[in-house]
């Protein structure tokens, strides 16, 4: 199995709340790892090229709004599997509906704000982490519990 990455944003509320620490904690707890990471402000334009898929929907000038409104932690996560284990980490969009256990489901309260966005499929884990991070801002090292967390064959 080969390893995947994904991106994953703290968005404003989560960097407001200080909740960036145990965001990461969770990520490391699970076993993956993290090969890039920055803080930023996204801009009006930055957003309408993540989300150039809603840009024309009747919700985007709100996601703008959100997104653009405060710092946010831009992370790039490796492992097995990555963007399925980090979405089912984060929890279901809706955090009032997010299991507990989960990220949005045990710091969320909130539809929109909801702490965290992650890559939903390989294609756009690509296209997003292409889109926050140049090749330079990667740093991918060997994970050293690699064989304590994963079969051979899973890594």
């Amino acid at each position: 199995m080969a390893l995947e990455r994904t991106l994953i944003l703290v968005k404003p509320d989560g960097v407001q709340r200080r909740l960036v620490g145990r965001i990461v904690s969770r990520i490391e707890d699970k076993g993956l790892s993290i090969v890039g990471m920055k803080m930023l402000q996204v801009t009006p334009e930055l957003s309408k090229q993540h989300y150039a898929e809603h840009v024309a929907k009747s919700f985007y000038k709100d996601l703008e709004g959100f997104i653009t409104s405060g710092p946010v932690v831009a992370l790039v996560v490796e492992g097995p599997e990555a963007i399925t284990v980090m979405r089912t980490l984060m929890g279901k969009t809706n955090s009032r509906e997010s299991a507990p256990g989960t990220i949005r489901g045990d710091l969320g309260a909130s539809r929109q704000m909801n702490l965290i966005h992650g890559s939903d499929g390989p294609e756009a884990a690509v296209r997003e982490i292409s889109t926050y991070f140049n090749s330079h801002e990667i740093v991918a090292a060997p994970n050293a519990l690699a064989d304590h967390l994963w079969a051979k064959d899973e890594h």
